[in-house]
Protein backbone atom coordinates (compact mmCIF):
# COMPACT_ATOMS: atom_id res chain seq x y z
CA UNK A 1 0.00 0.00 0.00
CA UNK A 2 1.69 3.60 -0.93
CA UNK A 3 2.06 6.11 1.26
CA UNK A 4 -1.11 8.66 -0.39
CA UNK A 5 -3.86 5.32 -0.59
CA UNK A 6 -2.70 5.09 3.43
CA UNK A 7 -3.56 8.18 4.02
CA UNK A 8 -6.33 8.35 2.07
CA UNK A 9 -7.48 5.52 4.15
CA UNK A 10 -6.91 6.94 7.37
CA UNK A 11 -8.55 10.26 6.19
CA UNK A 12 -11.48 8.05 6.01
CA UNK A 13 -11.46 6.41 9.41
CA UNK A 14 -10.99 9.65 11.12
CA UNK A 15 -14.15 11.02 9.28
CA UNK A 16 -15.43 7.95 10.80
CA UNK A 17 -14.40 8.80 13.94
CA UNK A 18 -15.80 12.75 13.88
CA UNK A 19 -19.06 11.33 13.27
CA UNK A 20 -19.19 9.01 15.90
CA UNK A 21 -17.50 11.88 17.68
CA UNK A 22 -20.87 14.15 17.21
CA UNK A 23 -23.41 11.42 17.68
CA UNK A 24 -21.77 10.19 20.92
CA UNK A 25 -21.81 13.80 22.63
CA UNK A 26 -25.38 14.12 21.76
CA UNK A 27 -26.36 12.55 24.90
CA UNK A 28 -25.01 12.18 28.35
CA UNK A 29 -24.13 8.97 28.72
CA UNK A 30 -22.43 8.30 25.54
CA UNK A 31 -20.51 11.70 25.77
CA UNK A 32 -17.15 9.66 27.13
CA UNK A 33 -16.70 7.67 24.20
CA UNK A 34 -17.78 10.59 21.83
CA UNK A 35 -14.79 12.83 23.46
CA UNK A 36 -12.29 9.63 23.21
CA UNK A 37 -13.93 8.98 19.53
CA UNK A 38 -12.88 12.69 18.91
CA UNK A 39 -9.46 12.36 19.88
CA UNK A 40 -8.89 9.48 18.42
CA UNK A 41 -9.84 11.22 14.90
CA UNK A 42 -7.87 13.85 15.71
CA UNK A 43 -4.77 11.87 16.55
CA UNK A 44 -5.25 9.73 13.33
CA UNK A 45 -5.89 12.58 11.15
CA UNK A 46 -2.61 14.65 12.47
CA UNK A 47 -0.49 11.40 11.87
CA UNK A 48 -1.57 10.42 8.10
CA UNK A 49 -0.75 14.60 7.41
CA UNK A 50 2.93 14.39 8.66
CA UNK A 51 3.55 11.42 7.16
CA UNK A 52 2.35 12.25 3.68
CA UNK A 53 3.94 16.11 4.33
CA UNK A 54 7.53 14.28 4.67
CA UNK A 55 7.64 12.95 1.41
CA UNK A 56 7.76 15.92 -0.20
CA UNK A 57 9.24 18.37 1.84
CA UNK A 58 12.88 18.73 3.65
CA UNK A 59 13.52 17.10 7.16
CA UNK A 60 13.70 20.55 8.76
CA UNK A 61 10.12 21.37 7.79
CA UNK A 62 9.02 18.12 9.34
CA UNK A 63 10.67 18.93 12.40
CA UNK A 64 9.35 22.46 12.19
CA UNK A 65 5.77 20.87 12.15
CA UNK A 66 6.43 18.11 15.13
CA UNK A 67 7.58 21.41 16.94
CA UNK A 68 4.48 23.17 16.72
CA UNK A 69 2.37 20.25 17.22
CA UNK A 70 3.72 19.66 20.64
CA UNK A 71 4.41 23.44 21.48
CA UNK A 72 0.15 23.46 20.73
CA UNK A 73 -0.22 20.36 22.68
CA UNK A 74 1.47 21.43 25.63
CA UNK A 75 -0.25 25.10 25.74
CA UNK A 76 -3.64 23.49 25.37
CA UNK A 77 -3.38 21.02 27.84
CA UNK A 78 -1.93 23.78 30.31
CA UNK A 79 -5.24 25.84 29.26
CA UNK A 80 -7.61 23.14 29.99
CA UNK A 81 -6.34 22.24 32.76
CA UNK A 82 -6.33 25.74 34.22
CA UNK A 83 -9.33 27.32 32.92
CA UNK A 84 -12.62 26.60 34.52
CA UNK A 85 -15.99 25.61 33.67
CA UNK A 86 -17.49 29.17 34.49
CA UNK A 87 -14.77 30.05 31.21
CA UNK A 88 -15.52 27.59 29.26
CA UNK A 89 -17.73 30.35 26.70
CA UNK A 90 -14.48 32.28 26.43
CA UNK A 91 -12.47 29.97 25.95
CA UNK A 92 -14.37 28.48 23.40
CA UNK A 93 -15.01 31.65 21.71
CA UNK A 94 -10.98 31.84 21.46
CA UNK A 95 -10.69 28.96 19.78
CA UNK A 96 -13.14 29.75 17.29
CA UNK A 97 -10.53 32.64 16.69
CA UNK A 98 -8.02 30.46 16.40
CA UNK A 99 -9.49 28.73 13.50
CA UNK A 100 -10.78 31.63 11.43
CA UNK A 101 -6.93 32.66 11.78
CA UNK A 102 -5.94 29.32 10.10
CA UNK A 103 -8.18 30.04 7.43
CA UNK A 104 -7.08 33.49 6.63
CA UNK A 105 -3.43 32.55 6.89
CA UNK A 106 -4.01 29.41 4.53
CA UNK A 107 -5.62 31.65 1.69
CA UNK A 108 -3.27 34.09 1.72
CA UNK A 109 -0.74 31.07 1.60
CA UNK A 110 -2.22 29.83 -1.30
CA UNK A 111 -2.38 32.93 -3.12
CA UNK A 112 1.20 34.03 -2.53
CA UNK A 113 2.39 30.42 -2.97
CA UNK A 114 0.82 29.25 -6.40
CA UNK A 115 -0.54 32.73 -8.21
CA UNK A 116 2.02 34.95 -6.91
CA UNK A 117 5.07 33.38 -8.46
CA UNK A 118 3.34 32.82 -12.16
CA UNK A 119 2.64 29.40 -11.64
CA UNK A 120 -1.03 28.92 -11.10
CA UNK A 121 -1.59 27.89 -14.43
CA UNK A 122 0.57 24.91 -14.40
CA UNK A 123 0.06 23.89 -10.98
CA UNK A 124 -4.34 24.23 -11.41
CA UNK A 125 -5.05 24.42 -14.49
CA UNK A 126 -6.56 27.27 -16.75
CA UNK A 127 -10.09 25.54 -16.33
CA UNK A 128 -9.83 25.87 -12.87
CA UNK A 129 -7.91 28.87 -11.88
CA UNK A 130 -11.10 30.74 -11.13
CA UNK A 131 -12.23 28.76 -8.82
CA UNK A 132 -9.27 28.47 -7.26
CA UNK A 133 -9.40 32.38 -6.98
CA UNK A 134 -13.09 32.34 -5.57
CA UNK A 135 -11.88 29.53 -2.92
CA UNK A 136 -9.25 31.73 -1.50
CA UNK A 137 -11.58 35.08 -1.56
CA UNK A 138 -13.99 33.29 0.03
CA UNK A 139 -11.80 31.23 2.67
CA UNK A 140 -10.37 34.42 3.81
CA UNK A 141 -13.52 36.33 4.43
CA UNK A 142 -15.37 33.21 6.31
CA UNK A 143 -12.10 32.82 8.23
CA UNK A 144 -11.41 36.89 8.69
CA UNK A 145 -15.27 37.26 10.09
CA UNK A 146 -14.94 33.93 12.15
CA UNK A 147 -11.77 35.49 13.39
CA UNK A 148 -12.40 39.12 14.67
CA UNK A 149 -16.21 37.64 15.37
CA UNK A 150 -14.69 35.66 18.11
CA UNK A 151 -12.36 38.26 19.72
CA UNK A 152 -15.41 40.29 20.56
CA UNK A 153 -17.20 37.40 21.68
CA UNK A 154 -14.58 36.59 23.73
CA UNK A 155 -14.21 40.22 24.98
CA UNK A 156 -18.27 40.55 25.77
CA UNK A 157 -18.44 37.17 27.43
CA UNK A 158 -15.14 37.70 29.67
CA UNK A 159 -16.53 41.26 30.79
CA UNK A 160 -14.08 42.82 29.02
CA UNK A 161 -16.55 45.21 26.77
CA UNK A 162 -20.06 45.71 27.94
CA UNK A 163 -22.13 43.01 26.62
CA UNK A 164 -24.90 45.96 25.07
CA UNK A 165 -24.86 45.82 21.38
CA UNK A 166 -23.41 48.40 19.52
CA UNK A 167 -25.94 50.72 18.54
CA UNK A 168 -24.40 52.65 14.95
CA UNK A 169 -26.62 54.33 12.68
CA UNK A 170 -28.24 52.12 10.35
CA UNK A 171 -25.89 48.75 11.52
CA UNK A 172 -27.85 46.67 9.62
CA UNK A 173 -27.43 48.38 6.67
CA UNK A 174 -23.94 48.25 7.21
CA UNK A 175 -23.67 44.32 7.16
CA UNK A 176 -25.86 44.09 4.42
CA UNK A 177 -23.96 46.66 2.39
CA UNK A 178 -20.44 45.29 3.36
CA UNK A 179 -21.83 41.78 2.46
CA UNK A 180 -22.55 43.47 -1.14
CA UNK A 181 -19.10 44.96 -1.47
CA UNK A 182 -17.69 41.35 -0.64
CA UNK A 183 -19.54 39.99 -3.38
CA UNK A 184 -18.53 42.66 -6.21
CA UNK A 185 -15.18 42.45 -4.62
CA UNK A 186 -15.09 38.03 -5.04
CA UNK A 187 -16.24 38.84 -8.67
CA UNK A 188 -13.16 41.19 -9.49
CA UNK A 189 -10.55 39.51 -7.66
CA UNK A 190 -11.92 35.78 -9.81
CA UNK A 191 -11.11 37.97 -13.13
CA UNK A 192 -8.48 39.81 -12.41
CA UNK A 193 -6.45 38.75 -9.35
CA UNK A 194 -4.05 41.23 -7.05
CA UNK A 195 -2.57 41.89 -3.82
CA UNK A 196 -4.53 45.56 -3.13
CA UNK A 197 -7.97 43.33 -3.68
CA UNK A 198 -6.27 40.18 -0.94
CA UNK A 199 -5.85 43.35 1.33
CA UNK A 200 -9.29 45.07 0.74
CA UNK A 201 -11.29 41.85 0.83
CA UNK A 202 -9.06 40.98 4.14
CA UNK A 203 -10.08 44.17 5.98
CA UNK A 204 -13.67 44.61 4.93
CA UNK A 205 -14.10 40.81 6.86
CA UNK A 206 -12.22 41.93 9.41
CA UNK A 207 -14.32 44.96 9.65
CA UNK A 208 -17.75 42.77 9.51
CA UNK A 209 -16.65 40.34 12.11
CA UNK A 210 -16.15 43.06 14.52
CA UNK A 211 -19.45 45.20 13.64
CA UNK A 212 -21.36 41.77 13.22
CA UNK A 213 -20.46 40.38 16.72
CA UNK A 214 -20.42 44.24 18.76
CA UNK A 215 -23.76 44.79 17.23
CA UNK A 216 -25.39 41.35 18.75
CA UNK A 217 -27.06 41.90 22.50
CA UNK A 218 -25.76 39.89 25.81
CA UNK A 219 -28.64 38.16 25.25
CA UNK A 220 -28.19 36.05 22.35
CA UNK A 221 -24.64 35.16 23.48
CA UNK A 222 -25.49 31.69 23.60
CA UNK A 223 -26.47 32.20 19.36
CA UNK A 224 -23.56 34.11 18.96
CA UNK A 225 -21.38 30.95 20.40
CA UNK A 226 -23.32 28.39 18.47
CA UNK A 227 -22.95 30.66 15.13
CA UNK A 228 -19.28 31.39 15.95
CA UNK A 229 -19.25 27.59 15.52
CA UNK A 230 -20.42 27.24 12.03
CA UNK A 231 -18.76 29.87 10.83
CA UNK A 232 -15.37 28.04 12.36
CA UNK A 233 -16.45 25.19 10.41
CA UNK A 234 -16.58 26.74 7.25
CA UNK A 235 -13.43 28.63 7.57
CA UNK A 236 -12.19 25.10 7.78
CA UNK A 237 -13.44 23.15 4.78
CA UNK A 238 -12.51 26.57 2.78
CA UNK A 239 -8.87 26.32 3.86
CA UNK A 240 -9.10 21.97 3.07
CA UNK A 241 -10.25 22.90 -0.52
CA UNK A 242 -7.18 24.86 -0.65
CA UNK A 243 -5.18 22.50 0.97
CA UNK A 244 -6.51 19.87 -1.12
CA UNK A 245 -7.05 18.23 1.94
CA UNK A 246 -10.49 16.08 1.92
CA UNK A 247 -10.31 15.10 5.61
CA UNK A 248 -10.47 18.80 6.25
CA UNK A 249 -13.59 19.60 4.05
CA UNK A 250 -15.47 16.86 6.23
CA UNK A 251 -14.27 17.90 9.46
CA UNK A 252 -15.30 21.61 8.02
CA UNK A 253 -18.33 20.83 7.11
CA UNK A 254 -19.38 18.67 9.77
CA UNK A 255 -19.01 21.22 12.37
CA UNK A 256 -20.43 24.11 10.26
CA UNK A 257 -23.57 21.91 9.73
CA UNK A 258 -23.77 21.00 13.27
CA UNK A 259 -22.86 24.52 14.40
CA UNK A 260 -26.03 25.88 11.82
CA UNK A 261 -28.22 23.57 13.51
CA UNK A 262 -27.50 24.51 16.69
CA UNK A 263 -27.98 28.02 15.98
CA UNK A 264 -31.82 26.66 14.85
CA UNK A 265 -32.17 24.37 17.94
CA UNK A 266 -31.06 28.01 19.54
CA UNK A 267 -33.00 30.57 18.00
CA UNK A 268 -36.28 28.46 18.44
CA UNK A 269 -35.49 28.30 22.16
CA UNK A 270 -35.74 31.94 22.69
CA UNK A 271 -38.63 32.59 19.39
CA UNK A 272 -35.96 34.27 17.89
CA UNK A 273 -35.18 34.38 14.17
CA UNK A 274 -31.49 33.79 13.07
CA UNK A 275 -32.12 37.55 11.34
CA UNK A 276 -33.01 39.33 14.71
CA UNK A 277 -30.20 37.47 16.42
CA UNK A 278 -28.07 39.52 13.87
CA UNK A 279 -29.62 42.73 14.04
CA UNK A 280 -28.94 42.28 18.22
CA UNK A 281 -32.32 43.23 19.50
CA UNK A 282 -31.59 41.04 23.09
CA UNK A 283 -29.38 43.37 25.56
CA UNK A 284 -31.40 46.84 24.68
CA UNK A 285 -32.35 48.12 27.91
CA UNK A 286 -35.96 48.84 27.19
CA UNK A 287 -36.33 53.05 27.87
CA UNK A 288 -39.59 52.39 30.08
CA UNK A 289 -40.13 50.14 33.13
CA UNK A 290 -36.97 49.90 34.64
CA UNK A 291 -37.26 53.17 36.49
CA UNK A 292 -40.67 52.44 37.74
CA UNK A 293 -41.75 51.00 41.04
CA UNK A 294 -42.59 46.90 40.51
CA UNK A 295 -43.77 46.61 43.87
CA UNK A 296 -42.49 44.95 47.23
CA UNK A 297 -40.19 41.71 46.82
CA UNK A 298 -40.11 39.26 49.72
CA UNK A 299 -36.87 38.00 51.40
CA UNK A 300 -36.42 34.33 53.27
CA UNK A 301 -33.05 33.62 55.24
CA UNK A 302 -31.51 30.44 54.86
CA UNK A 303 -32.86 28.63 57.97
CA UNK A 304 -36.78 29.37 56.60
CA UNK A 305 -35.60 28.18 52.89
CA UNK A 306 -34.33 24.86 54.33
CA UNK A 307 -37.35 24.46 56.30
CA UNK A 308 -39.93 25.00 53.52
CA UNK A 309 -37.50 22.47 51.70
CA UNK A 310 -38.16 19.86 54.14
CA UNK A 311 -41.76 20.16 54.40
CA UNK A 312 -42.19 19.71 50.64
CA UNK A 313 -42.52 17.06 48.35
CA UNK A 314 -41.37 17.97 45.04
CA UNK A 315 -38.41 20.39 44.06
CA UNK A 316 -37.51 21.38 41.20
CA UNK A 317 -33.89 23.72 40.71
CA UNK A 318 -34.09 26.04 37.40
CA UNK A 319 -30.23 26.62 37.07
CA UNK A 320 -29.06 29.41 35.20
CA UNK A 321 -25.44 31.66 34.92
CA UNK A 322 -25.11 32.82 37.93
CA UNK A 323 -24.62 29.23 39.71
CA UNK A 324 -21.66 28.72 37.10
CA UNK A 325 -20.10 32.13 38.39
CA UNK A 326 -20.89 30.97 42.07
CA UNK A 327 -19.39 27.68 40.83
CA UNK A 328 -22.52 26.25 43.43
CA UNK A 329 -22.86 23.00 41.51
CA UNK A 330 -21.45 20.75 43.93
CA UNK A 331 -23.33 22.22 47.29
CA UNK A 332 -26.54 22.08 44.96
CA UNK A 333 -25.55 18.42 44.12
CA UNK A 334 -25.41 17.87 47.84
CA UNK A 335 -28.51 19.78 48.32
CA UNK A 336 -30.29 17.04 45.79
CA UNK A 337 -28.61 14.29 47.54
CA UNK A 338 -30.05 14.85 50.70
CA UNK A 339 -33.17 15.93 49.78
CA UNK A 340 -33.67 12.88 48.18
CA UNK A 341 -32.97 10.61 51.13
CA UNK A 342 -35.66 12.68 52.98
CA UNK A 343 -37.98 11.13 50.39
CA UNK A 344 -38.50 14.52 48.72
CA UNK A 345 -38.53 14.21 45.03
CA UNK A 346 -36.07 16.51 43.34
CA UNK A 347 -35.40 17.36 39.63
CA UNK A 348 -33.90 19.71 37.39
CA UNK A 349 -35.18 22.40 35.01
CA UNK A 350 -32.57 23.27 32.30
CA UNK A 351 -33.79 25.89 29.54
CA UNK A 352 -31.61 25.17 26.33
CA UNK A 353 -30.45 28.77 26.53
CA UNK A 354 -29.12 28.58 30.19
CA UNK A 355 -25.90 30.58 30.93
CA UNK A 356 -23.72 31.48 28.46
CA UNK A 357 -22.88 28.43 26.06
CA UNK A 358 -25.56 25.86 24.95
CA UNK A 359 -25.26 23.02 27.53
CA UNK A 360 -23.11 24.69 29.99
CA UNK A 361 -25.60 23.61 32.60
CA UNK A 362 -25.71 20.32 31.68
CA UNK A 363 -21.67 19.95 31.82
CA UNK A 364 -21.33 21.72 35.29
CA UNK A 365 -24.31 19.14 36.56
CA UNK A 366 -22.91 16.16 35.24
CA UNK A 367 -19.63 17.49 36.89
CA UNK A 368 -20.90 17.63 40.32
CA UNK A 369 -22.08 13.82 39.81
CA UNK A 370 -26.00 14.93 39.30
CA UNK A 371 -27.80 12.23 37.82
CA UNK A 372 -28.33 12.34 34.47
CA UNK A 373 -31.98 11.06 34.51
CA UNK A 374 -33.67 13.66 36.70
CA UNK A 375 -31.91 16.34 34.50
CA UNK A 376 -34.63 17.40 32.08
CA UNK A 377 -35.06 19.85 29.98
CA UNK A 378 -37.92 22.83 28.98
CA UNK A 379 -39.98 21.00 27.19
CA UNK A 380 -40.22 17.58 29.74
CA UNK A 381 -41.00 19.81 33.31
CA UNK A 382 -42.52 22.84 32.11
CA UNK A 383 -46.02 21.06 33.01
CA UNK A 384 -45.22 19.78 36.16
CA UNK A 385 -44.63 23.09 37.89
CA UNK A 386 -48.29 23.83 38.80
CA UNK A 387 -47.50 20.36 41.12
CA UNK A 388 -44.49 21.65 42.53
CA UNK A 389 -43.99 22.39 45.92
CA UNK A 390 -40.93 24.60 45.94
CA UNK A 391 -38.92 25.87 42.54
CA UNK A 392 -35.41 26.92 43.42
CA UNK A 393 -34.17 29.13 40.68
CA UNK A 394 -30.85 29.40 41.25
CA UNK A 395 -28.77 32.23 39.43
CA UNK A 396 -31.46 32.09 36.51
CA UNK A 397 -33.17 35.30 35.44
CA UNK A 398 -34.26 35.61 31.84
CA UNK A 399 -35.29 32.15 31.03
CA UNK A 400 -38.14 32.23 34.31
CA UNK A 401 -39.44 35.40 33.21
CA UNK A 402 -42.73 35.75 33.10
CA UNK A 403 -43.21 38.67 30.46
CA UNK A 404 -42.03 36.53 28.12
CA UNK A 405 -45.21 35.09 27.98
CA UNK A 406 -47.43 37.41 29.70
CA UNK A 407 -46.34 41.07 28.38
CA UNK A 408 -46.79 41.64 24.39
CA UNK A 409 -44.30 44.37 24.55
CA UNK A 410 -41.66 42.48 26.59
CA UNK A 411 -38.45 42.53 24.32
CA UNK A 412 -38.51 38.95 25.57
CA UNK A 413 -42.28 37.84 24.35
CA UNK A 414 -42.72 35.32 22.75
CA UNK A 415 -39.71 33.72 24.12
CA UNK A 416 -40.29 30.35 25.61
CA UNK A 417 -39.81 29.66 29.65
CA UNK A 418 -39.59 27.65 32.62
CA UNK A 419 -42.55 28.70 34.27
CA UNK A 420 -41.30 28.61 37.92
CA UNK A 421 -44.17 31.23 38.81
CA UNK A 422 -46.95 28.48 39.01
CA UNK A 423 -45.45 26.42 41.67
CA UNK A 424 -46.49 27.05 45.09
CA UNK A 425 -43.59 28.51 46.29
CA UNK A 426 -40.69 29.59 44.35
CA UNK A 427 -37.43 31.05 46.50
CA UNK A 428 -35.14 33.07 43.50
CA UNK A 429 -31.21 33.17 44.51
CA UNK A 430 -29.50 36.20 43.92
CA UNK A 431 -27.45 39.07 44.70
CA UNK A 432 -29.74 41.83 43.98
CA UNK A 433 -32.52 43.02 42.04
CA UNK A 434 -30.60 43.75 39.51
CA UNK A 435 -31.95 42.70 35.84
CA UNK A 436 -30.62 39.85 34.19
CA UNK A 437 -28.28 39.46 30.67
CA UNK A 438 -31.29 40.79 28.59
CA UNK A 439 -31.13 43.98 30.04
CA UNK A 440 -35.08 43.39 30.79
CA UNK A 441 -36.64 43.21 34.63
CA UNK A 442 -38.38 40.06 35.88
CA UNK A 443 -41.50 40.44 37.83
CA UNK A 444 -41.19 37.12 38.90
CA UNK A 445 -38.88 38.90 42.01
CA UNK A 446 -43.12 40.57 43.01
CA UNK A 447 -44.84 37.55 42.94
CA UNK A 448 -46.44 36.78 46.14
CA UNK A 449 -45.65 32.81 45.84
CA UNK A 450 -42.05 34.25 45.24
CA UNK A 451 -39.01 35.03 47.97
CA UNK A 452 -35.34 36.16 47.35
CA UNK A 453 -32.38 34.81 49.00
CA UNK A 454 -30.00 37.70 48.19
CA UNK A 455 -26.03 36.62 48.56
CA UNK A 456 -23.93 34.28 46.60
CA UNK A 457 -25.55 30.94 45.80
CA UNK A 458 -22.78 28.58 46.60
CA UNK A 459 -22.67 29.95 50.63
CA UNK A 460 -26.72 30.34 50.54
CA UNK A 461 -26.76 26.32 49.56
CA UNK A 462 -24.11 25.79 52.04
CA UNK A 463 -26.30 27.89 54.70
CA UNK A 464 -29.64 25.58 53.57
CA UNK A 465 -27.68 22.34 53.80
CA UNK A 466 -26.16 23.34 57.28
CA UNK A 467 -29.36 24.14 58.54
CA UNK A 468 -31.15 21.04 56.83
CA UNK A 469 -28.49 19.12 58.67
CA UNK A 470 -29.41 20.38 62.48
CA UNK A 471 -32.57 21.12 62.83
CA UNK A 472 -34.41 17.84 61.86
CA UNK A 473 -37.62 19.11 63.56
CA UNK A 474 -39.99 20.33 60.72
CA UNK A 475 -41.93 23.23 62.25
CA UNK A 476 -44.62 25.52 60.91
CA UNK A 477 -44.47 26.86 57.54
CA UNK A 478 -42.43 29.52 56.84
CA UNK A 479 -42.89 33.37 57.26
CA UNK A 480 -41.68 35.49 55.11
CA UNK A 481 -40.42 39.44 56.34
CA UNK A 482 -41.41 41.88 53.52
CA UNK A 483 -38.64 44.64 52.15
CA UNK A 484 -39.02 48.17 51.30
CA UNK A 485 -40.58 48.83 47.97
CA UNK A 486 -37.74 48.72 45.15
CA UNK A 487 -37.70 50.52 41.81
CA UNK A 488 -36.84 48.07 38.64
Amino acid sequence: MTSMTASHAADLVAALLFILSLAGLSQHRTSRAGVVHGIAGMALALAATVVVAAQSITAGAVALIVLAMVLGAALGLWRARRVEMTQMPELIAVLHSFVGLAAVLVGWNSYLEVEAHGTAQTRIGADLLGIHHAEVVIGIFIGAVTFTGSIVAFLKLSARIASRPLMLPGKNALNVGALGVFVALTVWFTISPGLPLMIAVTVLALALGWHLVASIGGGDMPVVVSMLNSYSGWAAAAAGFLLDNNLLIVTGALVGSSGAYLSYIMCKAMNRSFLSVIAGGFGIEAPSGRDEEQGEHREVRAEEAAEMLARASSVIITPGHGMAVAQAQHPVAELTRRLRERGVEVRFGVHPVAGRLPGHMNVLLAEAKVPYDIVLELDEINDDFADTSVVLVIGANDTVNPAAAEDPASPIAGMPVLRVWEAEHVIVFKRSMASGYAGVQNPLFFRENSSMLFGDAKLSVEEILHALGSNDDHGPAPGTRRATPVRG
